[in-house]
């Protein structure tokens, strides 16, 4: 393994802890500040169905746990992408920065840049179980 490929897989096992730490942080201050009835209830107070309170939760609770693991966490980050588009579609009213009232759009922004970043460059070191995407079998063979 060259130097570069190893910053490389250095640097994607970074993101992944840091990504996986974030959603476990986010459910568990749900669960400890809110509490999923109270979720719920700011669920519901933006027209948005309360009853994905639990669910989403667990999502970002089980996903944040698998990305740690590096377990799958390429796909994992993907299939988390609609939850943060519904962060940011609820932080955009508030405006841009994250440390406005009631917290701005680019922070959720910036964590779903951040997930496709770690889709395409991979699970990094230390993963439970890795697989490329579908269409990197596509690439020309190099030589």
């Amino acid at each position: 393994m060259s130097t570069d490929s190893r910053a490389i897989a250095a640097g994607a096992t970074l993101l992944r802890l840091t990504l996986g730490g974030m959603w476990v942080s986010h459910a568990w201050f749900k669960i400890s500040a809110f509490g999923v009835a109270g979720f719920a209830g700011w669920l519901d107070s933006l027209g948005l169905p309360g009853f994905m309170a639990g669910p989403v939760i667990a999502l970002e609770l089980i996903g944040g746990i698998l990305i740690l693991a590096g377990f799958y966490a390429r796909y994992v980050s993907i299939a988390l992408l609609p939850v943060l588009a519904v962060a940011t579609w609820t932080h955009l009213p508030n405006g841009m920065i994250f440390s406005s009232a009631n917290g701005g759009w680019e922070y959720p922004v910036f964590l779903m840049i951040a997930s496709v970043v770690q889709a395409l460059i991979g699970d990094g070191a230390l993963a439970l179980k890795s697989r490329p995407l579908p269409f990197a079998a596509l690439r020309p063979a190099q030589g």
